[in-house]
């Protein structure tokens, strides 16, 4: 009896490590998969990038990019506006336009029905500030920056700032969007893949 004593109490440490490294592993797992369903499942759209200031052109070895659907005019907005200052997200509707690309027709601050066939995106949360008359909102989706191998940046800047620059995108039915493709005068550059 003596002996189980000790060998329990090493024991112990080496389980609750085990456990650990197994609820990573599965945090890790859901993250990746949650981003590769998106890919796999989502509906795509094709969205137009717009110039960017020079200043933030390339850090590291991601480009910065920006859509005309990240700013939105106080026209498209339905329903109650924010009243005051407060930490929010915004529901856009995009429907198809006769070049291919797809544009912001609708936006509201509380979630919007299905309607057709276009398609809902869901911005990142980001502090609303009430303005009088209200003015422009710029938003984030999450597809912002596009990681790049080191040094090839600069053809998607040069061809992002020439407005060539167009963004495969696919989108779940919850909103959230993913990269899919990066492309350059409708040849594709850059190819996202699963996993």
């Amino acid at each position: 009896m003596t002996d189980a004593a000790p060998k329990r109490s090493w024991l112990n440490p080496i389980i609750a490590a085990l456990l650990v490294a197994a609820l990573q592993t599965a945090a890790l797992g859901y993250m990746i998969e949650g981003r590769a369903s998106i890919l796999r499942n989502g509906r795509e759209i094709l969205l137009k990038t717009v110039p960017v200031d020079p200043r933030d052109l390339l850090r590291g070895d991601y480009v910065i990019l920006s859509y005309d659907i990240s700013r939105l005019e106080p026209e498209l907005f339905k329903g109650d506006l924010p009243a005051q200052s407060e930490e929010t997200t915004l529901y856009v509707r995009l429907n198809k336009q006769i070049d291919g690309f797809w544009q912001a027709t609708e936006a509201s601050f509380q979630p919007l029905p299905t309607l057709g066939d276009s398609v809902l995106l869901r911005s990142q949360p980001f502090s609303y500030y009430p303005t009088s008359p209200p003015s422009a909102v710029t938003v984030d989706y999450g597809i912002e920056r596009f990681y790049v191998p080191e040094g090839e940046g600069r053809v998607l800047e040069e061809a992002r700032n020439a407005e060539a620059l167009s963004v495969s995108v696919r989108v779940d039915d919850k909103g959230q969007a993913q990269i899919r493709e990066i492309a350059i005068n409708g040849a594709p550059i850059y190819q996202e893949p699963l996993y």
